[in-house]
């Protein structure tokens, strides 16, 4: 079978207090508070394992903070390889109001990578590529890193005879689709952005989004949050309509999507059936509580509720 890999670079421990009521210039007392392993990397390989796959999570971790992420990782079953940095790995924390729809959220930009730090990684993904291996190359890029490095990565990736995901945004995703992943999944902004073209109908998404194929991309995944998402590939397009569910949280929805659609590809399903486990799976993230992902029943549930509808190329 083949291997499996996510990378994250910026990955963070995130950290939630609830409060009653959110206050400024006075203690807050928490009534509730949470942890969890924080990087869209780590998203796909939750769900990967939720559907009893292995993958094995690669990026850069450092600190006290890197060893907790490094530990939680492995209680859930998801195999590292990280590179070792000097700084600290990022802390996030949120305080969310339990009698009010409110929250604060601070992001740390995260430690800053170096030279030395940066190219021990691409050793890393240079060793460990090897021919039909998947490479999910997700999230933001950390301080000191070039906007260019996923470019980098997936040239390296692809000399190897693996192929790459890659599912960013800003210049980080507009540097690395022009090194030709196998697929890329932008939301419809980051399609418009990409393209320079409007998205505002579905005519519009299948056409900005034949730029980008016509540019290179074999594959190209638009997330429209609950409404679904669209494939575009050299032969076919298609919508695949979201089932009708009790949004919670749908942060990481669109991981848990690539991720079923990784595990769709391995299973050499059609393109069709492949986005509609990354939708149902996309579904099932969001009806749960924090970056918690649904169940092989739950998801299975969700599939067959999904519509498919074949769009014009």
């Amino acid at each position: 079978m083949n291997k499996i890999f996510t990378v994250t670079l910026n990955p963070a421990i995130d950290r939630e207090f609830s409060v009653p009521v959110i206050a400024y210039d006075q203690v807050l007392r928490s009534r509730a508070q949470s942890i969890d392993f924080g990087g869209k990397g780590f998203n796909v390989s939750r769900m990967l394992k939720s559907l009893g796959t292995s993958s094995i999570a690669i990026g850069f971790v450092g600190g006290r903070s890197g060893e907790l992420l490094t530990e939680g990782l492995h209680s859930l079953g998801i195999e590292t390889d990280f590179v070792w940095i000097e700084g600290e790995t990022r802390t996030n924390v949120s305080i969310k109001s339990t009698a009010e729809n409110h929250y604060i959220k601070v992001n740390e930009p995260g430690p800053t990578i170096t030279e030395i730090e940066q190219k021990l990684l691409i050793e890393k993904i240079t060793s460990l590529s090897s021919p039909g291996d998947w490479w999910i190359l997700a999230g933001s890029i950390p301080p000191g890193v070039s906007m260019n490095y996923y470019a980098r990565m997936i040239t390296i990736i692809k000399g190897k005879g693996a192929k790459v995901i890659l599912d960013s945004s800003g210049k980080a995703l507009a540097e690395g689709y022009r090194a030709h992943p196998f697929m890329i999944k932008p939301n419809n902004f980051e399609l418009r952005d990409l393209s320079e073209m409007p998205v505002d109908s579905m005519t519009q998404i299948v056409s900005a989004s034949k730029v980008l194929r016509d540019q290179g991309v074999k594959l190209i995944v638009i997330s429209l949050g609950d409404l679904g998402a669209v494939l575009l590939s050299a032969k076919e397009a298609w919508l695949v309509k979201s089932p009708p569910i009790k949004e919670v949280n749908p942060t990481g929805a669109g991981d848990s999507l690539v991720g079923g659609m990784v595990w769709a590809f391995e299973k050499d399903f059609q393109l069709v059936d492949a986005l509609r486990w990354g939708v149902a799976c996309g579904a099932a993230a969001a009806s749960l509580n924090g970056t918690a992902v649904g169940s092989y029943q739950d998801i299975k549930a969700l599939f067959e509720k999904t519509e498919a509808q074949q769009l014009i190329l």
